[in-house]
């Protein structure tokens, strides 16, 4: 039987009949110490141009966001102590609670980038995983407006359109990405998507246990907008604290619709039109 529309196994709907376990990110912001030590093997393994080495006025954030040449960003939130419900977590000082969280393309399991790129210029992997060719992108940003997370976007200096690719090159040799490889305190866990979800939740239930009221995990319902992401996260507070938004939907699922209303429509007026040529031959 055929994946449904909202499988969560995205490389089989994509032709892979046969192909290894979902490969995926758990990426638990409650360890992250902001070394930053991601961002940096991101752009030494795959060759992302350096950026943010100028002072951007939002704390220790110097890179702002992901874009085409940060495709892992670590973000820094200031919150005052007061504000937060239960004891004080580690990072809590003077008043202020630090929240780190190093951020990365979701790998959607329904992906709109896929939909609207008219080059197959992305590609689903056979790990599920969402790819951009280089070679084959030829600038046209459709890609870009359809995220709903802001990750894709496009490199001023080759115009074309530049994202994380879950280190495809080292998944193929059976090899970590180099992000998670680099993490020190395992914040960036790589395995299997299934068994990063067990992991993740007993997790949380340990966070809530030990006061953490707040501890969720982020995009790991494959009942959600996006149908599940191949790179969720354990978050400490709401996901509009990290600037992520709450409730995601893929930006293409009307699309089918869409067409179906125009393909009825264009037929109603081509019939119209043969109704008008056949009633001036009378």
């Amino acid at each position: 039987m055929s994946p449904g529309p909202m499988s969560t196994d995205p490389a089989g709907r994509a032709g892979y009949p046969e192909h290894p376990p979902r490969m995926g990110f758990f990426t638990d912001t409650s360890i992250c110490i902001g070394c930053k030590a991601c961002e940096v093997a991101c752009k030494e393994w795959n060759a992302v141009p350096e950026d943010g080495l100028s002072l951007s006025g939002m704390s220790y954030d110097n890179t702002v966001g992901l874009g085409a040449s940060t495709w892992r960003h670590v973000a820094f939130i200031e919150q005052p102590v007061t504000a937060v419900a239960g004891p004080s977590p580690t990072g809590a000082a003077e008043g202020v609670r630090w929240l780190m969280a190093s951020d990365v393309c979701k790998h959607c399991t329904e992906s709109a980038c896929l939909d609207v790129c008219p080059t197959g210029a992305l590609f689903r992997t056979e790990f599920g995983t969402v790819v951009v060719q280089d070679d084959v992108c030829n600038g046209c940003g459709y890609c870009v407006g359809a995220c709903p997370f802001g990750v894709i976007a496009r490199r001023e200096e080759d115009g074309q359109a530049h994202k994380c690719t879950l280190c495809y090159d080292r998944l193929g040799a059976g090899m970590e990405p180099a992000c998670a490889k680099a993490c020190p305190t395992d914040s960036i866990q790589f395995g299997p998507l299934d068994e990063l979800r067990e992991r993740a939740a007993l997790r949380v239930a340990d966070l809530r246990a030990a006061g953490q009221d707040k501890a969720q995990l982020y995009l790991n319902d494959p009942d959600d907008g996006i149908g599940g992401a191949g790179a969720f996260f354990l978050l400490l507070d709401e996901p509009e604290v990290y600037g992520l938004p709450p409730d995601p939907v893929v930006t293409t699922r009307d699309l089918p619709d869409m067409w179906r209303h125009v393909a009825i429509a264009a037929a109603g007026l081509a019939a119209t039109a043969i109704a008008l040529g056949l009633g001036r031959r009378k």
